[in-house]
């Protein structure tokens, strides 16, 4: 609730962001991006039907504070599809956003006719998500991997091949690395506790390449253990947790160094990275993947089991007719 401006919500929509705060495990980052798209369809609602601000052209300049139940009451199926025709024609929001803004209001209008009983009927019941576009996602190739790995040289090493390795052989998020603990380490057990998002937590395998690199940065972790003052896993030159954009600037680098850069390339692409090569290389069926990178259903996994043109070149050339030929089936008759 840090980020809401109470001052300019009804009380409906400051019960609602409490309600999905506590209750649905949402990052805080969800829940704000949730709020300011309750915060703007308000606004247009407003804008469109409320007669108190018919001329009001600018639907910045449309309050909520003082808005009425009563015109969430009359909100009907259609006047949601007019709202999210305005957003992608006059707002140019892609399917994406369209999508996300789509799930905030189910869950929206879902919580005030179920839960507080403040409207007759729930308008979204028959409203269907927008298409998002499924794009194949951007990885590197298994030699541009061992490239990226062999190009790391830098003061801090061990912290820096350490953090590439993890993301190259687990497949955790951004937020998930810099979130580690010393404490989420098992190595007994050769694993590591991911807090993902939602705040739920999974246990990750780690492999060969993953414990060298883990006990060969703690090695020199632990020498600054008189000057360490957190318990972060990853730590930054001034021996605080190390933040994103730093972990950013190293991929960055260490991409740069491989001759890798101005390709697309991030610290996220090496997440699609981890993914695909289990999948290409391990034998890894989806709902196994699923479980490995944290993934709520495997409708989100499954972009990751896409195949390289070079596997379906291979799977059409092992085909036992890739040979056959009627010309050859011709000449053995008249033979």
């Amino acid at each position: 609730m840090d980020n809401i401006d109470r001052k300019e919500c009804p009380e409906f929509l400051i019960d609602y962001i409490l309600h999905i705060t506590v209750t649905k495990g949402l990052s805080k980052r969800t829940v704000h991006e949730y709020y300011l798209d309750i915060r703007f369809f308000l606004k247009y609602l407003r804008m469109m039907k409320d007669p108190a601000c018919e001329n009001i052209n600018d639907i910045n300049e449309i309050t909520i504070k003082d808005m009425s139940i009563s015109l969430l009451d009359n909100v009907k199926l259609q006047t949601l599809y007019e709202y999210l025709y305005y957003i992608k024609e006059e707002r140019g929001n892609q399917a994406n956003s369209r999508s996300r803004k789509t799930s905030a209001l189910k869950s929206f209008f879902g919580f005030l006719y179920h839960n507080q009983n403040l409207i007759d009927h729930d308008p979204t019941e028959r409203l269907e998500l927008p298409t998002q576009k499924k794009s194949i996602p951007k990885f590197l190739t298994l030699e541009q991997s061992q490239k990226l790995l062999q190009s790391i040289d830098t003061a801090f090493f061990e912290r820096d091949y350490c953090i590439i390795t993890l993301f190259l052989n687990c497949g955790i998020r951004l937020s998930e690395l810099v979130g580690l603990n010393t404490t989420d380490l098992l190595l007994d057990e050769c694993q590591m506790r991911i807090l993902g998002k939602g705040n739920k937590e999974r246990m990750v395998f780690l492999n060969d390449a993953c414990m060298n690199s883990i006990c060969d940065y703690l090695s020199v972790r632990n020498n600054m253990k008189s000057e360490i003052t957190d318990n972060a896993l990853f730590l930054s030159k001034r021996h605080n947790r190390i933040s994103k954009r730093r972990v950013q600037q190293i991929v960055e680098n260490a991409l740069s160094a491989a001759g890798l850069s101005g390709m697309g390339y991030s610290a996220h692409k090496l997440r699609h990275t981890a993914a695909t090569l289990m999948y290409q290389y391990g034998n890894v069926d989806a709902l196994t993947l699923k479980e490995v990178l944290g993934h709520a259903s495997t409708s989100t996994t499954e972009i990751y089991t896409h195949l390289t043109n070079e596997n379906i070149r291979s799977a059409i050339e092992s085909s036992p007719l890739a040979d056959f030929t009627l010309s050859n089936q011709k000449h053995n008759k008249q033979g």
